[in-house]
């Protein structure tokens, strides 16, 4: 434990710098846990809770590989969801010459053409009803100009996600949402407390976000991403809700894919899926992130790192090559996402964590 002091000291003076209200931490082998730590309290107020091993974060991001990603793999393996289906195939309103060659693939790289992020939601400002959203984005998306040729570049989109969720509920033989695909595998995996539009008893051990100007109150337990919320707070690129814990779990199961042990997806397919894309000047895998010594997991992890972040505060980095996961989930947008200091906190604490041995 001692030799994780300083990967400690950095989230405590994180939390006193006010960087975020809570950040609790966990780090590991393919054996099991090796170290953890929690960090302040659910909200800058004297009063409120402490943070523990036990809080529940909006994963945000971290959606997009721990769900979205693990589903698409077990498509591929199932023969489902191939990543060279054209997604004019699988989805009806996606057309137009520039786009009619895009597949799943190009969606999991990041590399589809489309745009980083679009507020579709502002056009549901004070609707109940969202039984027909799901419609309405897709349309939307799918007559969206392309903000690039495909396969030309990469640019990080939450809107191709948001069609792979789609993709992934329509391709499954009962046809079952993403919230409930999730929740099959993680049951079977036991990875406890971790899923989509949590229950009301999570709510007291939960990580406040956003005092949302849009929804005007502060989100606890609801979604923080708005396109998210609107889709019913179960969506390809964000929804998820857990702990360190279970995120941990999950990574153990990661590491045990990479060492050739199949619990996720067949070797096969996660070696495909973790291997960083020939589309130029991108360090995107399908649906992971690559180490780079410039990004979030500072520079200590080995170039077979494959990682992602969430916009909430959130992280996961895992290393084959030194055997270790590292997750590190924070509500740095408590109260307001205009707080960026945690890009200077997630490399600093990485490369902790990995000097601790």
């Amino acid at each position: 434990m001692s030799g994780f002091a300083a990967a400690a000291r950095i989230l405590d003076e994180a939390v006193g710098a006010r960087v975020c209200p809570a950040a609790v931490a966990e780090a590991g082998s393919s054996s099991g846990r090796h170290w953890r730590h929690a960090a302040g309290r659910l909200t800058f107020e004297a009063d409120s809770p402490p943070a523990t091993s036990e809080t529940i974060f909006d994963l945000a991001s971290l959606t997009k590989v721990i769900s979205t990603t693990t589903l698409a793999m077990h498509h591929v393996d199932a023969g489902l969801t191939p990543l060279e289906l054209p997604v004019a195939a699988a989805l009806r309103t996606w057309r137009g010459a520039e786009r009619e060659m895009v597949t799943v693939r190009d969606l999991l790289e990041h590399a589809s053409g489309l745009t980083a992020h679009l507020p579709f939601y502002r056009d549901h400002e004070g609707r109940t009803d969202f039984r027909n959203v799901r419609a309405e984005f897709e349309t939307a998306i799918g007559q969206l100009p392309l903000e690039y040729a495909p396969r030309t570049r990469s640019i990080y989109s939450d809107l191709g996600f948001i069609l792979l969720g789609f993709i992934l509920a329509d391709r499954h033989p009962a046809q079952a949402s993403l919230e409930a695909q999730f929740r099959a595998v993680a049951g079977r995996r036991g990875w406890g407390r971790i899923g989509f539009c949590p229950p009301r008893t999570w709510r007291a051990r939960t990580a406040p976000t956003e005092r949302d100007p849009w929804r005007r109150r502060t989100l606890v337990g609801e979604v923080h991403d708005e396109n998210a919320a609107v889709l019913g707070g179960a969506a390809g690129h964000a929804g998820l809700f857990g702990g360190v814990g279970p995120v941990g779990r999950f990574a153990r199961d990661v590491l045990a894919n990479l060492a050739g042990d199949g619990p996720l997806a067949s070797s096969a397919t996660f070696e495909v899926f973790r291997t960083r894309t020939t589309v130029p000047d991108s360090s995107r895998a399908l649906g992971w992130d690559t180490m780079l010594p410039t990004s979030s997991c500072g520079t200590r992890l080995s170039p077979a790192a494959i990682g992602h972040t969430g916009f909430t505060g959130t992280s996961l980095w895992i290393d084959p090559a030194a055997d270790r996961y590292i997750v590190l989930l924070t509500n740095r947008v408590h109260p307001s996402r205009a707080n960026q200091r945690i890009l200077a906190v997630r490399p600093a604490f990485h490369d902790a964590v990995m000097t601790a041995g």
